[in-house]
């Protein structure tokens, strides 16, 4: 038995399926952990979620910021499209009641042993333990009868820095943008959703979320994507997977039980 990380997949479902077979996955004995992002932008989103699906217990998927696009824009919560957006496959599927459900079913955050599995990072004053929990407050909203009304009000990067304090949905959003949208951040944990780029693009007074000191998650590794820039890093308090298929680079998976790394090349949705 062995656990597979994989990082964002986007509807690039046939790099996907190369992965699978390069890693000579087997679903009764192996299991996958993806970083999520699962759709858009790449032309497969649907066969992607079937796929992903249809794995049952074998893989463990977190929310990304796209899937969580795609619960929005399925709701009905958000109007405006981009012009990279490529998930009208899906919504216009006659199994997409079925996958919403399962999607919006799927963790934001998760914790096994020694390994944090969360999209984008974490900010510096959480412990793992307290993520989890965190994450835990959103996927009963996510999960509950009045979910529709919740993603209609989650969108919005403020407020952009953390405190115990906050309540409802201000609190919430914080979570949702910090485990899905967060890369560079000031050492009180305010978030800038504005940089991109690599580590040499941080904002004045800003430093890549992981590379602060006294972060409270740094005695876990943490298994992350969303962050195409960054490239692969290997290290032991980061995995970072999300090796940029999409743009020309590689879709990437890390055996957990040795840090082999496994790449399918190709890009421009190949």
């Amino acid at each position: 038995m062995a656990t597979y990380a994989i990082g964002d997949i986007q509807g690039c479902f046939a790099a996907f399926s190369r992965l699978l077979a390069e890693i000579e996955f087997n679903p009764e004995r192996d299991r996958l952990w993806l970083t999520g992002d699962l759709v858009n932008r790449g032309p497969d989103s649907l066969e992607t979620l079937r796929c992903v699906k249809s794995l049952g217990d074998a893989v463990v998927t977190v929310l990304g910021n796209h899937d969580i696009y795609l619960l929005r824009i399925s709701e009905g919560a958000w109007i405006r499209r981009s012009r990279d957006d490529t998930l009208q496959e899906v919504l216009d599927a006659p199994d997409r009641e079925e996958l919403f459900a399962w999607l919006r079913h799927q963790p934001l955050c998760h914790v096994d042993g020694d390994y944090c599995l969360v999209h984008a990072g974490l900010l510096p004053e959480w412990s793992v333990d307290q993520a989890r929990a965190l994450a835990g407050e959103v996927e009963t909203e996510l999960r509950g009868d009045a979910y529709q009304a919740f993603v209609a009000r989650l969108w919005g990067s403020e407020p952009h820095v953390w405190s115990d304090d906050l309540e409802g949905i201000d609190r919430l959003r914080v979570i949702v943008n910090a485990m899905t949208r967060i890369r560079f951040c000031t050492s009180r944990g305010e978030m800038n959703f504005v940089a991109k780029g690599g580590l040499d693009n941080a904002p004045e007074g800003c430093m890549p979320w992981f590379m602060l000191p006294d972060r409270k998650s740094a005695g876990k590794t943490l298994i992350t994507g969303h962050w195409s820039a960054l490239g692969l890093v290997n290290s032991p308090s980061l995995l970072a997977l999300d090796t940029g298929y999409l743009w020309g680079g590689a879709l990437t998976a890390v055996r957990l039980e040795d840090r082999k790394v496994f790449q399918v090349s190709g890009g421009s949705n190949q």
